[in-house]
């Protein structure tokens, strides 16, 4: 008799606990392929917004450069323009100095040739042959300062020529840095405007989900 109790309470509580796993098993249902559509649209809108931050944040960069791109090639711009009257200026002075020089080696010419009249007219230790020396030397320091003041200006110009080359270079390559951060910054643009319209879908999907699911 005590067997037959201990068998039947056995079954009872087996069957007792079956009920409980299928209650439990009722009340955790998979979702619904409305409710598992209406879970990926929130996880493609939460995709789509990190896209757009992300794109947002990589055309304020790219515009960040773009301005600081013009500012550099205005800056190189402005030394370049400045290195060019530098070397208009040190074109002139050279001119200014090789005519000087050529003046002055005209009136060596000329005292050499007064010097050697006077010392066959008036001797060599005269008056007037010594004055022809003096000038002479005069003209010789003139023109000895002025072969110098003309070594300095080719120096000068050829400082100011290459300092202009060297800006022409940073020129050419604020240009290409600009053309390229403005053609990043575009399809930064277009990958917004992408994510815009891919988050506006999204949300209408959602909207469209959840109508269907009540």
């Amino acid at each position: 008799m005590n067997a037959e109790k201990l068998i039947r309470r056995s079954a009872i509580g087996l069957a007792f606990a079956g009920l409980l796993a299928g209650d439990v098993y009722a009340q955790s249902p998979d979702p619904t392929p409305q409710q598992q559509d209406i879970q990926n649209d929130k996880k493609d809108i939460r995709s789509d917004k990190k896209d757009l931050a992300k794109d947002r944040a990589d055309r304020n960069a790219d515009q960040r450069d773009i301005n600081k791109d013009k500012r550099d090639l205005a800056k190189d711009r402005a030394d370049r323009n400045k290195d060019l009257r530098d070397i208009n200026h040190d074109r002139r002075d050279l001119n200014k100095d090789r005519a000087d020089r050529n003046a002055d080696q005209r009136d060596i010419n000329r005292d050499k040739a007064q010097l050697v009249r006077d010392d066959k007219q008036f001797g060599a230790n005269s008056a007037q042959a010594q004055a022809d020396r003096k000038d002479l030397r005069a003209d010789r320091a003139d023109r000895n300062a002025d072969q110098r003041d003309i070594n300095h200006d080719r120096r000068d110009l050829n400082k100011d020529r290459a300092d202009r080359n060297a800006d022409q270079r940073d020129i050419n390559h604020d240009k290409a840095d600009l053309a390229k951060d403005r053609k990043d910054r575009n399809q930064d643009q277009k990958d917004i405007n992408k994510d815009k319209k891919d988050l506006h879908k999204d949300r209408k999907d959602l909207r469209k989900d959840r109508r269907g699911h009540k």
